[in-house]
């Protein structure tokens, strides 16, 4: 970047050279770029005419500076019978917990064709992290606004303010590793915006502030740094509304692997159950108190049955996770779609997760519903995903998700009693690259209550809910890593690569990685088999 005697920042003249050659002595592509201030200094452009299956090199050069050299493989053609698709996936990498050290591990997996972000790529929050939390290669951030939370969080509310988190993040020289290594197919989920946000309205507090100039910020932040072409996202940045981007699309890997990835926070209606209707029936503020507990949190499920019920009177349509534009969108591509298998990158948790007070009857009343913000929360319109499946006979459906910070494999049934429902997918949920874990967050929240017991240990948690959810067949609520794939004709493997916390100084794991869980789904199957590696 160049500035005037002012200081103020002038364009950037680059180019970007990509080569079959990782010496670029001959060059496929030579695109003159110019960075603005308009845009961050951020760059993109779209080169085609590329051969399917091919590795190419990448690099940007201004004057005598030249960046580190990107590869990137192309897919196969969408009409070619292929072997094998390899990808990970990676989701909820917050700056100022734990470390990123799965970051590394990823990139050393030399054999993957690319990786799949499901979203949580920054936090939004910054400012309560105390000494030890975080590895120090991971100092505390701080916005240049921000805006405070009564916690003494404060989260980001202008586009310098996301912006500045994305730079910060790109300093990490792992996540630059990764970058450089792999091509990255990206998604968001709420964090990017604002925890637990629905369309334009964030949830700090039981208001739900509609913030449409923070959202378009968010959004632009995004479309700026994330590896994605504005004409395939469809991001139109002069357009005033709330939904002047589209980032849901499609990837056809051959004819083995179409990979579809929804967006579930822009189009989502409002959570079923109302946080401030909750507040006022417990005496609490229904303004600026916080009552995510009984409204997106450990619902009693009758509570859930029946705001659904009031709610899709009052729309005269279900409560929708994707929006009916969406929903035709993804319906469409699962029906004729030719591959051997539809992958759905999916941000939040698809399987079942409740759970019976202990000692309760077996009731509605007594049966709470874990998360509301993820697929439980919207079982209408989860189940009308789930029997168009099975009604249309669509086979080898697998979902990979995020935003738990769990490790979880499950069979997905179009009715989630497993005395009546019917498997129609298989959902693999990965854990964080470093948030803090599902079963740290219950610990937290359970303790003093009639509930502690059960978060006593990591593995009673697991236990509980894997009793309480049969169809739960793998799950580890106390975790960190990401996950990887092998996709073949025959079968759908994934690995759970879990890795170590902190040590006991604060500093991360030079040997990071703790242990590997296989988890197979076999062809024409809604079958799981487990094994650890």
């Amino acid at each position: 970047m160049q500035h005037d005697a002012k200081g103020a920042a002038h364009a950037v003249s680059l180019r970007l050279e990509v080569s079959t050659l990782p010496d670029f002595s001959t060059l496929v592509a030579r695109v003159p770029l110019r960075a603005l201030a308009t845009y961050d200094f951020t760059v993109r452009a779209k080169v085609t005419a590329f051969s399917p299956k091919t590795t190419y090199y990448y690099r940007f050069v201004a004057g005598d500076d030249v960046s580190m050299t990107g590869v990137a493989r192309t897919a196969p053609a969408a009409n070619e019978a292929n072997d094998q698709v390899r990808f990970a996936w990676l989701t909820c990498q917050d700056w100022s917990v734990n470390h990123w050290q799965a970051m590394t591990l990823l990139a050393d997996e030399r054999d993957l064709d690319f990786v799949v972000h499901v979203g949580d790529y920054i936090y939004e929050t910054v400012g309560t992290a105390p000494p030890g939390r975080a590895e120090p290669a991971h100092p505390p951030l701080h916005l240049p606004g921000g805006k405070l939370l009564a916690d003494g969080r404060a989260y980001a509310e202008t586009l310098e303010d996301y912006r500045t988190l994305y730079r910060t993040y790109r300093t990490d020289p792992r996540l630059q590793t990764l970058h450089q290594r792999l091509p990255m197919i990206a998604i968001w989920d709420d964090h990017e915006f604002s925890d637990d946000c629905w369309q334009d309205h964030q949830v700090y507090t039981n208001e739900e502030r509609q913030e449409t100039l923070r959202r378009r910020s968010a959004s632009r932040a995004w479309a700026e740094y994330m590896p994605v072409d504005w004409d395939d996202v469809r991001f139109e940045p002069d357009d005033p509304s709330y939904t002047n981007i589209r980032i849901y699309r499609d990837f056809r890997f051959g004819m083995l692997m179409h990979l579809v990835m929804t967006d579930e926070r822009l189009y989502r209606d409002d959570h079923v159950v109302n946080e401030a209707a909750v507040a006022r029936a417990r005496g609490h503020d229904p303004v600026h108190g916080d009552d995510a507990a009984g409204s997106r949190y450990f619902v009693k499920q009758d509570v859930l049955q029946r705001d659904e019920a009031r709610v899709t009177r009052q729309l005269g349509r279900p409560p929708s996770m994707l929006g009916p534009e969406q929903t035709r969108w993804w319906k469409t591509l699962m029906k004729g779609s030719p591959a051997t298998w539809k992958v759905w990158g999916n941000e939040v948790m698809l399987n079942r997760l409740w759970f019976l007070m202990p000692g309760a009857p077996g009731t509605p009343a007594a049966r709470l519903v874990v998360d509301c913000d993820a697929w439980d929360g919207y079982p209408a319109h989860k189940h009308e995903l789930l029997a168009y499946l099975r009604e249309h006979g669509i086979h080898n459906v697998v979902a990979i998700s995020g935003d738990l910070h769990a490790f979880q494999g499950a069979v997905v049934r179009d009715d989630p009693d497993p005395a009546t429902g019917v498997p129609v997918i298989v959902d693999f949920v990965c854990a964080g690259i470093s948030s803090m874990s599902f079963y740290a967050y219950l610990k937290a929240a359970w303790n003093g209550t009639p509930l502690a017991s059960i978060a006593a240990t990591p593995a009673r948690l697991d236990r509980f809910l894997m009793a309480n959810n049969p169809d739960l067949c793998h799950a580890d609520h106390d975790a960190q890593g990401y996950a990887s794939a092998t996709v073949t004709s025959e079968y759908f493997s994934v690995t759970f690569n879990k890795v170590k916390p902190l040590n006991p100084d604060g500093t991360a794991p030079a040997d990071a990685l703790l242990g590997r869980t296989r988890l197979t789904v076999p062809r024409d199957s809604v079958e799981v088999r487990v094994e650890p590696i």
